[in-house]
């Protein structure tokens, strides 16, 4: 199995930026993708960006030009830079590693924003 730990949410204003990390564990595929989603209150959970090994990726559009997704060079850890923060970022976010069989899920990590 694959194990995940988000970290890095939190209480941010309006108009500001926070960085989350993703740090994977255990029988890691050599191909996979790992993403984030996010979760608000009421609604159902929606893919917010993704990145594969080979580095290609893919965002939600009410993110484009706001939200950056990487991996570092040894592909366990991913992060999610999230820059002109909006009210409607709040949710939780939580980290996802699918590969040709698995799919596993992080605990969450809360972002709100709000001034």
């Amino acid at each position: 199995q694959v194990q995940l730990v988000e970290s890095g949410g939190g209480l941010v204003q309006p108009g500001g930026s926070l960085r989350l990390s993703c740090a994977a564990s255990g029988s890691i595929a050599r191909s996979n993708v790992m993403g984030w989603y996010r979760q608000a209150p009421g609604e159902a959970r929606k893919l917010v960006a993704s990145i594969s090994t080979a580095g290609n990726t893919n965002y939600a559009d009410s993110v484009k030009g706001r939200f950056t997704i990487a991996r570092d060079g040894a592909k366990k850890t991913m992060y999610l830079q999230m820059n002109s923060l909006a009210p409607e970022d709040t949710a939780v976010y939580y980290c996802n590693y699918r590969d040709w069989g698995r799919n596993s899920w992080g605990q969450g990590t809360q972002v709100t924003v709000s001034s």
